[in-house]
């Protein structure tokens, strides 16, 4: 038979295991314990009737023992699976625990509110991005730098020495050489050809932009030329034109001043200009006098008499 007091009487007088001894608490790190202290009713060792919560890959079982399987230690405790919903899992408890002590039914439930906290804040930094810091050895470093820096001098001097050997081939300086590698003489001279041929392009391409700038100031200077007819200047404005130079034949006022001679001189360069320009466009008229002489010799013979 199985006697929790003296089991507990041992474990607290003389030596635990799983007893972990604090300034404030004495802590149990069984992993069945209920609360995580160390105290007659959450002993896992000295009840012979217990319950449990525990977590395993995510999903939360509760562990039953009881004194009918004292004599089974593989069959010690029953294991129960626990649903997802917070709801149900808590009615799972109170219908496997109906009988049991109301102190154990409160802590397996407050364990099972804990412990599905916890699960739901993992799922939340599963999912939140996080920074992951990544050791690197500076022997490594330095080594890889040294082979790049040896790899790009490799290469510059087969480039240099691949060019050299090309331009000599072209020269022929070698003579009659029949064996050396045909291809890349080819794809050397193909590289060439394609250069030139963009050079060209390019070239053209310029030709063609500048033909077109030419020929668009062409056109803008085209554009600005117009050409009247003569018919388009009407009766109306020429004799316009003919009062203003009657009136003012000068391109001055009579009325002028000294103070305002420099403004006037200005006004008559403008005015000489217009007259000149106007000339040219003005078509030219005839005009016929016709003069009455027996008339005046008739006024003479009068006055004699």
């Amino acid at each position: 038979m199985q006697h929790d007091d003296v089991i507990w009487s041992i474990i607290n007088t003389s030596f635990c295991s799983f007893k972990v001894k604090a300034t404030t608490h004495h802590f149990c790190r069984n992993e069945y314990n209920l609360t995580g202290l160390c105290n007659r009713s959450a002993c896992p060792l000295a009840n012979s009737q217990y319950a449990t919560i525990r977590e395993e890959n995510g999903i939360c079982y509760l562990y039953m023992k009881t004194i009918e399987r004292a004599a089974f230690p593989n069959r010690l405790w029953e294991k129960v699976k626990l649903s997802k919903n917070y709801e149900k899992a808590l009615q799972q408890i109170d219908t496997h625990l109906i009988y049991w002590s109301p102190w154990i039914i409160h802590k397996c439930k407050q364990r099972f509110t804990k412990i599905t906290q916890y699960l739901i804040r993992m799922r939340r930094l599963v999912l939140r991005r996080r920074r992951k810091l990544v050791s690197i050895s500076r022997k490594q470093e330095v080594r890889e730098n040294r082979r790049e820096k040896k790899a790009l001098i490799a290469a510059r001097l087969d480039t240099a020495i691949e060019k050299e050997l090309l331009e000599r081939l072209k020269k022929g300086t070698y003579g009659d050489i029949y064996n050396f590698p045909v291809h890349a003489f080819e794809s050397a001279l193909d590289q060439e050809d394609e250069e030139e041929d963009e050079e060209t392009a390019s070239s053209k391409a310029e030709g063609e932009e500048e033909d077109e700038d030419e020929d668009e100031d062409e056109e803008e200077e085209e554009a600005e030329v117009e050409y009247v007819a003569d018919e388009d200047f009407e009766e109306s404005d020429l004799s316009d034109f003919e009062d203003m130079d009657k009136y003012n034949p000068d391109g001055l006022d009579k009325s002028g001043s000294s103070s305002s001679s420099s403004s006037d001189d200005d006004d008559g360069t403008k005015t000489t200009r217009r007259k000149r320009q106007l000339r040219k466009k003005r078509a030219h008229i005839e005009i016929e006098y016709e003069e009455e002489t027996e008339q005046a010799s008739t006024s003479k013979q009068t006055i004699k008499s």
